[in-house]
């Protein structure tokens, strides 16, 4: 048995690029390849086209202008960026169960477990960026590392829209040769006094002695850079915030889904967030089918339940009346995106039993089918209904 303390750490630092911009290039196919500015007169956030003429943010829309005459401004939409970051993190849960999430845009991860049954960081990492961009239609850059501070840092190397991987081992050869800028804590005028004595790259701070290093900037400063040039990062990620909802969702190509594909996708959606609900000890009354339609329409239906549950079935029959109610729709437009989630989350110990007890016997087939999938992986035990599916849709990873 390998203890969790024998595992060497990998750690993802993934962040999506120009978040608000391609949201909107995204969803207006016009604005992609343009330089996009979003906001009124404060630019919140610029494209990657608009920050290569040198607009940052935050920028009086003004000076923006003046730097980019043809940038295109559009009034922010938090309504479109507060679904897509749902959807994003929705796949970083489906990814590991060790989320910590930063912003509405970026989240570390850690994989540090997974390695048996999902491979190693960077073929995570990759992974992790096809299903954003194939099921969000989004970029995203990751960083793959030992530790958080260094995951971030190869995260904003890798921008924009790609992936950079520190082997173990190699962290202060690929750390020590970036700029200060890059340790954290590190700012315009703490870099301009280090510079005056020079010092201007990350390894000429590893290299200086750390009393000298505290008498320039401070006692808590230096400690906090020394240990950061050296990567001494003993912070591990943080997944004790509650979350609102658990969710996931299955992506495909256009077309008139039979309804017995749809109701396949819906119980491989089902069976994974239920898993989702019974590992993290929680259990949720509401349960919501997103859809998006072939005409990349979307619709939402929800319905709460007496009772709040974390078993398989009675989120299911409930997600399949859902379907129903929508299933004219779909027949009409074709289906490209199925996606279920539950909310009114509360703890699992706080379930009151209803009478009569005992009418549902599959507790305990679920907890059985959740031991195999936490011994063996997600696909080493499926349901008959599943058989023969095909792989139409994309691949659900490992829950």
């Amino acid at each position: 048995m390998v203890h969790a303390a024998e595992v060497e750490r990998t750690i993802l630092h993934a962040d999506l690029d120009a978040f608000y911009a391609s949201v909107e290039q995204r969803d207006d196919p016009s604005l992609r390849g343009r330089p996009v500015l979003v906001g009124g007169g404060v630019i919140t956030a610029a494209s990657y086209e608009a920050k290569a003429r040198g607009i940052s943010t935050p920028m009086n829309q003004r000076a923006a202008l003046a730097l980019c005459p043809d940038a295109v401004v559009v009034p922010g939409r938090m309504e479109a960026y507060t679904e897509a970051s749902q959807r994003v993190f929705e796949i970083f849960h489906d990814t590991s169960p060790e989320v910590e999430g930063i912003s509405v845009d970026e989240a570390f991860l850690d994989v540090s477990g997974l390695r048996r049954i999902r491979g190693t960081g960077e073929e995570i990492a990759t992974r992790l960026r096809e299903r954003v961009r194939a099921e969000v239609g989004l970029p995203i850059s990751v960083g793959v590392a030992t530790t958080k501070f260094l995951a971030k840092v190869a995260s904003q190397e890798a921008k924009p829209n790609g992936l950079c991987v520190v082997a173990p081992g190699g962290e202060l050869e690929f750390l020590h040769p970036l700029p200060l800028r890059r340790l954290w804590g590190v700012g315009p005028k703490t870099a301009a006094r280090l510079e005056a004595k020079g010092l201007h790259v990350v390894g000429d701070v590893a290299a200086l002695d750390e009393d000298r290093l505290v008498t320039l900037l401070g006692r808590a400063h230096g400690h906090h850079l020394h240990a950061l040039a050296h990567n001494r990062d003993p912070r591990t990620v943080e997944t004790g915030r509650r979350r609102r909802s658990v969710g996931s969702q299955r992506s495909f190509p256009a077309r008139n889904a039979s309804r017995a594909e749809a109701e396949a996708i819906v119980l491989e959606v089902v069976d994974g967030v239920t898993r989702r609900l019974r590992k993290a000890d929680r259990v949720g009354r509401t349960v919501v089918l997103r859809l998006r339609f072939g005409d990349f329409t979307p619709a939402t239906r929800s319905r709460t339940l007496i009772e709040s549950t974390q078993a398989t079935d009675p989120v299911l029959d409930v997600a399949k009346e859902l379907l129903d109610e929508v299933w004219p729709t779909v027949e009409e437009r074709g289906l490209t995106r199925v996606g279920i989630s539950v909310t009114n989350l509360g703890a699992a110990d706080a379930i009151q039993l209803a009478l009569p007890f005992g009418t549902r016997t599959n507790g305990r087939l679920d907890e059985a089918l959740d031991q195999v999938a936490e011994r063996f992986g997600a696909d080493a035990l499926g349901r008959t209904r599943l058989l023969g599916r095909g792989t139409w849709s994309v691949p659900m990873l490992p829950d």
